[in-house]
């Protein structure tokens, strides 16, 4: 199998101002090219694109499904990390005050796949996940 290469996802948001400040402030994603319609950033070096679109008021994601005792968001995007990384940015989406639809937490703990993973949502009510392994090769692990 080659390198792994970096992922790509065009995602809708109500406007880019709230996006840039979630994304480039509490996120620490670096911009990249934009326009007056979208922009670019760097999410641990896979871009991710917010697009201006029209996406209805929402409370909530449209769907969940139960997982490991929580109802995940459907759909939702994000990132697997390095347990460090993780924390860390668990500590800073903390500290900036977002809500979490699913706090920091070890999810399948002492199974197979075990991981942290946390979930919350962007100002447009994207849902987002990170999660971490202490081994990554458990990525796949049944």
């Amino acid at each position: 199998m080659s390198a792994l290469r970096p992922f790509h996802i065009a995602f809708p948001v109500r406007d880019l101002e709230s996006s840039r400040a979630f994304y480039g402030g509490v996120l620490g994603c670096p911009e990249g090219r934009s326009s007056d319609e979208w922009v670019d950033f760097n999410l641990y070096g896979h871009q991710i694109v917010a697009h201006i679109a029209p996406i209805p008021e929402r409370p909530e994601p449209d769907h969940s499904n139960a997982v490991d005792g929580h109802d995940v968001p459907v759909p939702h995007f994000g990132i697997v990390l390095t347990m460090d990384d993780w924390r860390a940015l668990a500590e800073r989406v903390t500290a900036a005050g977002v809500e979490f639809v699913i706090e920091p937490y070890i999810r399948f703990e002492g199974q197979p796949g075990e991981q942290g993973t946390m979930f919350f949502l962007d100002p447009s009510g994207n849902a987002l996940e990170f999660k971490a392994f202490e081994d990554l090769s458990s990525l796949f692990a049944k």
